[in-house]
């Protein structure tokens, strides 16, 4: 595990994603949708997020 790094453009597509996530997620909120995609937006802005914040990036 000690090789794996993000290079800044990897880091910088996760955190975008990461983003329209959320905002997906806000807008199901906002709507009172389906709870399945609460979860899925959600799930996927939190795994982009925790991913660039805990995996080591490339100098």
């Amino acid at each position: 595990m000690s090789g794996f790094v993000l290079t800044p453009a990897v880091a910088v597509t996760l955190f975008v994603a990461a983003c329209v996530a959320g905002h997906q997620f806000r807008r199901v909120w906002k709507t009172e949708g389906p709870r399945w995609q609460l979860w899925l937006w959600g799930s996927m802005a939190a795994a982009g997020l925790l991913t660039v914040g805990f995996v080591p990036m490339q100098v």
